[in-house]
């Protein structure tokens, strides 16, 4: 009795305090039969439901004394009265069809079938739940009498009927239905809680709020959440003067807009008498587009992974725009792809989405993913006009390997290149370049060793998502070769990261005023940075020629010294951080884990392995126990000058002056963090021949990818892709040539 007690004052929820001094009094009565009795008058008066187990280990049920009192969006705590007959210690398990999840999430079908309605989704107001957390055990005692406890939550308020079934295990159920019970809860109305934010310049603003009771749990329910909000991040997406309905208590209230922005936490008590409201303004540590450097996530999802596919398929534009605007990116391209595509695809446009802001542009697009020529790296398609493969009516007709997909968007004027690049690109190395052959075996950037070779076919690979030893390696060595690709930033949402769009960006300079043709333009030209967010390197220059201007080409007569400027800033906080947010709550009864694991100091970002997550993040570049980070200058893939800055916020410009002896291209780097896109530095005219040993690594690479893809090829295609890869082979072949010894 001593463990109900416990666990409900805990659960905020305590007995009367006549009862607590009368259990104390019953315990200490020296009749044990009294005592039970007694007990059992003082708890019954808590209890919902009897469960009788017959010595058969059949489970009948009758509804309690207690009332059927429940609160609208928040959990009331109930007694179940077991009387064990069989002795039975297996789990008690409860049920109700009004318990049912909400949404079935994603198995990446094309055209999901409807398991789930609009109608079932209202009906499904209940959340229900044993607990069964220390003090409390999660199986049955095997005694012949003790109480568990139920907790009930309701998205609703005022009367709803709620079927409730008990069981301890398959088989157990009493026949007609006797293990069952139909109770009629009323639940009183929440309270609703204004959320009032403003950005820096004091104009409302849409932010993210992560808000939590005393205990920990989430509001709005993670297990009830149907869009705008999602039931797989902690937080939701709400404008200045929005509200939340919560039950009347304590709350902890956290507002934060991106990693541009520094989060604020208050704590706020909602009462019946109001006002219930809470306020911030917001403070933000750095604009880069005041420098005209605007952020963009060019790799998000509202349908597939995480997200679910019923009741509705994926989510809507609405939906996605709140979070676009909530983290404030200045462009959101939202990918149609495999998961539900049929249905997501109706979004498309080729223009911006009529719900776009000056500042901050939604745009439809594609990724070629679930699609035939999956398996030889998942592209993204930027500013097509056309989303339809010519002579394709359905997914399984497109090509099967990615140079025609390529081709296809290049001829449309659209940019292209390689999603999530460092899968299938896995070394055990930990340098930078080095030279292991990987796999080539999954979906990042493996064919485009092979399309890198064919003019004009691929723009970018993409960064920020994957180990960022892998995407750069693969950089490095057709950069060394004479390439020009170029790298951008992206998140994958809600595939390889949950917890918000925007966590990989790339930052693009436009002279002229924001759109989504100058943004992707100057993506194509490397007028831009890859980051996280948390560190920026604005205006990087070689001899005063500016990246992505004048075709990023530095000419020298002759060998000689050559001046690189960059604007630095990084902000990190005084002290090592670890995970910042908890993607994986996903419902109520996660919250004591991801409390108990938040804030672990054995969970230090910079101590992680660098195939963990999160795989770009400015704590992987922190100098020790202090604030500082290593700024530093590449030449053909190796460091050749760093400078440390103070991660303040501050805004500096950092230069440096190096020699360049031969044909060579030059990039600013914080590693783990941030990257410029190159500035290629050409000697006499001379193209750039770095590397033999890359040149090698490339026609080796190509060899392997071979091996992996060609099995995957259509019998029709494969003829037209052996040539393909036969072309690469002897290109890396003459690079091999002209490179020196």
């Amino acid at each position: 009795m001593r463990q109900v007690e416990t666990s409900l004052a805990y659960l905020g929820q305590p007995l009367a305090q006549d009862d607590g001094d009368a259990i104390n009094q019953a315990i200490g009565n020296a009749s044990e039969a009294a005592a039970i009795d007694r007990l059992e008058q003082i708890l019954d008066k808590y209890t919902l439901a009897i469960v009788d187990i017959n010595a058969e280990g059949r489970v009948k049920v009758l509804p309690g004394p207690a009332k059927p009192g429940l609160v609208e969006a928040g959990t009331r705590i109930f007694l179940v009265k077991v009387i064990n007959k069989a002795g039975v210690t297996a789990p008690l398990i409860a049920e109700s069809p009004n318990a049912l999840p909400v949404f079935a999430q994603s198995d990446s079908s094309p055209e999901p079938p409807k398991k789930i309605s609009a109608a079932d989704a209202r009906d499904r107001w209940m959340g229900l739940q044993l607990y069964d957390k220390d003090p409390m055990s999660s199986r049955l005692s095997g005694l012949p009498l003790e109480y568990r406890i139920l907790q009930i939550y309701s998205r609703e308020q005022g009367q709803r009927s709620a079927a409730i079934s008990f069981n301890v295990g398959q088989g157990t159920q009493d026949i007609g239905f006797r293990n069952e019970i139909v109770l009629v809860f009323t639940a009183l109305p929440a309270r609703a809680l204004r959320l009032r934010v403003r950005d820096e310049n004091g104009a409302p603003s849409m932010a993210a709020f992560t808000i939590r009771d005393a205990l920990g749990r989430l509001y709005p329910n993670p297990a009830k959440r149907l869009a705008p909000d999602l039931f797989f991040q902690p937080q939701v997406y709400r404008e200045n003067g929005d509200t939340i309905l919560v039950p009347a208590g304590s709350y902890t209230v956290t507002s934060s807009m991106g990693p541009e922005y520094h989060p604020q936490t208050k704590q706020v008590e909602v009462t019946a008498t109001g006002p219930n409201e809470v306020s911030f303004a917001m403070h933000r540590w750095i604009d880069p587009a005041k420098y005209r450097w605007y952020s963009g996530d060019h790799h998000v999802h509202a349908a597939g992974c995480s997200h679910y596919q019923n009741p509705t398929e994926g989510v809507e534009p609405d939906d996605m725009m709140r979070q676009i605007l909530g983290e404030k990116l200045n462009v959101g391209a939202v990918l149609t792809w495999g998961p539900c595509y049929y249905y997501q695809k109706q979004f498309f446009s080729g223009k911006d989405h009529p719900l776009s802001k000056p500042d901050g542009l939604m745009h439809y697009d594609l990724e070629v993913s679930g699609f035939p020529s999956s398996h030889a790296g998942h592209l993204v398609l930027l500013g097509l006009t056309n989303q339809d493969y010519p002579h394709c009516l359905r997914i399984e007709q497109w090509p099967t390997w990615d140079l025609p997909v390529l081709r296809w968007a290049k001829s449309q004027g659209a940019s292209a290149g390689f999603a999530h690049s460092g899968w299938g690109l896995a070394v055990k190395s930990r340098e930078l370049p080095n030279y292991e052959i990987p796999g080539f075996d999954s979906i990042g950037a493996n064919e485009y060793i092979v399309d890198v070779t064919h003019p004009d076919a691929v723009d970018f690979i993409s960064t920020m998502d994957t180990p960022y030893l892998w995407e750069l390696n693969i950089w490095y060595h057709t950069l060394n070769v004479g390439f020009r690709t170029r790298i951008s930033g992206e998140t994958d949402f809600p595939c390889i990261t949950d917890a918000r769009v925007g966590q990989g960006r790339v930052y693009a300079k436009i002279d002229r005023s924001l759109s989504y043709s100058g943004w992707v333009e100057a993506l194509r030209a490397g007028r831009s940075y890859v980051s996280d967010g948390r560190s920026h390197l604005m205006d990087f220059s070689v001899n005063n020629i500016d990246v992505g201007t004048n075709a990023s080409e530095v000419r020298l007569t002759g060998t000689g010294t050559v001046h690189a400027r960059v604007k630095v800033s990084a902000y990190l906080s005084p002290v090592a951080s670890g995970t910042e947010s908890i993607p994986s709550d996903r419902g109520d009864h996660f919250w004591r884990d991801a409390l108990n694991n938040r804030n672990s100091p054995a969970d230090n970002i910079h101590d992680r392995p660098l195939d963990q997550t999160p795989y770009w993040h400015l704590e992987r570049a922190r100098i020790g126990n202090t604030r500082e980070v290593s700024v530093e200058l590449v030449m053909n893939g190796k460091p050749v000058a760093h400078k440390n800055l103070l991660a303040d916020g501050a805004v500096q410009e950092i230069s440096f002056d190096v020699p360049v002896e031969k044909s060579s291209w030059l990039a600013v780097r914080i590693l783990g963090s941030s990257h410029t896109n190159p500035i290629f530095v050409l000697v006499d005219g001379k193209p750039i021949r770095a590397s033999r040993e890359s040149a090698l690594w490339c026609l080796a690479s190509v060899n392997q990818c071979w091996t992996q893809k060609a099995p995957k090829i259509s019998k029709a295609e494969l003829s037209e892709a052996q040539a393909a890869y036969d072309h690469a082979r002897e290109v890396y072949t003459k690079l091999i040539s002209e490179c020196p010894q």
